[in-house]
């Protein structure tokens, strides 16, 4: 199953690409860390790894490397704004419960 970017999500990392001045698109995975063990982590890709699995949305690549697959197929990504804050939005349908602070979560 895939991993997905909404319009906003896509228009968001494509502006950031455009302003950074290089980047091929957006690398999407999972670390161990926080009260119930895991976290997503996002990072800007230059170069792809051979390994990786690599999904296109409205002209935008994510990347996910293997390990962090079974924990994100499904998901899909947003971009939201709500006041003064922020941030990307994960919808992961493999998700059975997060934190209180909202930074990590279990499958």
């Amino acid at each position: 199953m895939a991993v997905t970017l909404t319009e906003r999500a896509a228009d968001h990392i494509s502006r950031y690409l455009q302003k950074r001045g290089k980047g091929i698109g957006l690398r999407l995975g999972v670390r161990t860390t926080g009260c119930s063990g895991m976290a997503y982590k996002l990072e800007y890709v230059d170069e792809p790894a051979s390994e990786d699995s690599v999904f296109e949305f409205h002209g935008v690549k994510v990347f996910v490397d293997p390990k962090s697959m079974p924990y994100l197929s499904g998901t899909q990504l947003d971009y939201a704004r709500e006041g003064l804050n922020e941030g990307f939005r994960f919808s992961n349908p493999n998700e059975k419960a997060t934190c209180g602070c909202g930074e990590s979560f279990t499958v």
